[in-house]
């Protein structure tokens, strides 16, 4: 298969990554179909991108004409079977539970046409480990977007252990007209991208409980010494510290390596209900700024 030949695209979940990946599909005039547990989070799926393509429209950036026609190809389901059953791409972006994704991907292979390439949005869990619960492993890949994963240029493509060239070929050339810059990673635990900022953001969090600096002083001294847009503990609290947690235990557990064990501060705020910003994890108590009890700007 070449990317001429793709004109149906399956995403599974549509979150705040799910979405915008729907978003950049159905925009490219792909046939784009999505699939949410319940008619409840269908509805709010379709209203985040109809909202996120009227701000769009009120910058300037697309025409409500465009903003329509990209609309007119989506659509929600909860059935895994409808959404998939013609698929030429399906982009996982369910949570990041490796149990839960491998049984979706073992009913997914047999929902499927022989044809379809898997592409998983997994910020972490390894590929090939994905690819084992099917039977097309050369048809499975990486394809780890940014959040928004409709503005940020970046995409992690990384091939598992026998992830075939046309497989690679293909999702390179998704990702190019989507717009976005595509770099390879190896496969391993949290590839490069994730393992890189989950290690500096561990080890931050570790000279915080030394006491060496406290939340906003860190933050501020890295926007401004290294150039970062944000400073590392408002980027947790944006991630999410649980996310943040399950990804350094993952790393941790498969590699043995102990700069990944998460910091007992990380393991009791997660513990607590402190999975950060409130605005970006529903029910949270909230982030470092709320636990250290620090004014976050807005």
């Amino acid at each position: 298969m070449k990317i001429e030949d793709v004109k149906n695209i399956c995403v599974l979940g549509c979150g705040i990554m799910g979405s915008g990946i729907v978003q950049l599909c159905a925009g490219l005039g792909y046939n784009t179909t999505f699939y949410e547990i319940s008619d409840e989070i269908v509805k709010r799926s379709m209203e985040r991108i109809k909202g996120s393509l009227s701000r769009a429209v009120e910058k300037g950036k697309m025409t409500k004409e465009q903003m329509e026609a990209t609309m007119a190809k989506i659509k929600g389901t909860t059935s895994l079977k409808e959404a998939a059953a013609n698929a030429d791409i399906v982009i996982e972006a369910i949570p990041e539970n490796l149990e839960l994704k491998k049984k979706t991907w073992k009913q997914l292979d047999e929902i499927c046409p022989k044809h379809t390439i898997f592409a998983s949005n997994t910020s972490s869990l390894m590929i090939t480990d994905q690819a084992s619960a099917t039977n097309r492993p050369d048809k499975f890949i990486g394809m780890h977007f940014f959040n928004p994963a409709h503005v940020m240029k970046l995409v992690e493509i990384i091939r598992g252990a026998v992830t075939s060239d046309e497989t690679y070929k293909v999702i390179y050339d998704l990702s190019i007209k989507m717009g976005k810059v595509p770099v390879e990673a190896k496969d391993g635990p949290g590839f490069f991208t994730t393992r890189f900022i989950c290690y500096t953001i561990a080890e931050i969090i570790r000279l915080l409980e030394l006491g060496i600096a406290g939340v906003k002083e860190i933050d501020t001294m890295v926007r401004l010494g290294f150039g970062w847009p944000m400073g590392p503990f408002v980027l947790a609290d944006f991630v999410g510290l649980d996310t943040i947690y399950h990804v350094l235990e993952y790393c941790y557990n498969e590699t043995g390596n102990p700069a990944y064990k998460p910091p007992m501060l990380l393991r009791k705020m997660v513990i607590a209900g402190y999975i950060g910003d409130p605005r970006q994890k529903p029910g949270s108590r909230g982030g470092f700024y709320e636990y250290f009890n620090v004014p976050r700007e807005q």
